[in-house]
């Protein structure tokens, strides 16, 4: 269970109805995506800006041609499934293992201050996008800018603590 306060890191959305008995397809920003399935507790944000999470229990999972599905407790039939359709999964911070020396997890990047190796903010992270070829920055600040999060190239380094991300990125692009 979250803590009053604690942060929840969205991890996918509830997909449509799988058959007829309460089970939904996840769609999982997890690598791999069936990764979900491990994180407890979930909690569920119906779509919409600010509306308040709840938590729920997943009471069976398993892994479908089409990726992760998941039946929650007090959910039977199609109906029930069908209400939960693009409902936001969260999970707790804590709930997640802390990555990696030089990795961070989208959520933790998510509000911080993106400033130029010359001291210039450009804006903060407002969320973050997989490309494929990379991961990218969408940074609201005068104008939004998408900038690529390369390791080294353009993002010269990544410090939390003093919330901020520095990047080598002229301005004016």
């Amino acid at each position: 269970m979250a803590t009053v306060g604690e942060s929840l890191v969205p991890m996918g959305r509830i997909g449509a109805p799988h058959g007829v008995r309460g089970w939904v397809r996840i769609q999982s920003e997890t690598r791999p995506e069936e990764n979900i399935l491990a994180y407890t507790p979930w909690y569920l944000r119906a779509g919409h800006q600010g509306a308040e999470a709840r938590p729920v229990t997943i009471a069976e999972s398993r892994i479908g041609g089409k990726g992760p599905l998941a039946r929650l407790d007090g959910v039977a039939d199609r109906e029930g499934a069908a209400a939960l359709t693009h409902s936001v999964i969260l999970v707790p911070r804590s709930a997640l293992p802390e990555p990696p020396d030089g990795e961070w997890y989208w959520a933790d990047l998510e509000g911080l201050a993106v400033v130029t190796t010359a001291d210039e903010e450009l804006g903060r992270v407002q969320t973050m996008m997989e490309t494929g070829a990379n991961d990218v920055m969408v940074v609201a600040g005068e104008r939004e800018r998408l900038i690529p999060f390369v390791q080294g190239e353009v993002v010269r380094s990544v410090e939390p603590e003093a919330g901020r991300v520095v990047v080598d990125w002229d301005p004016e692009f």
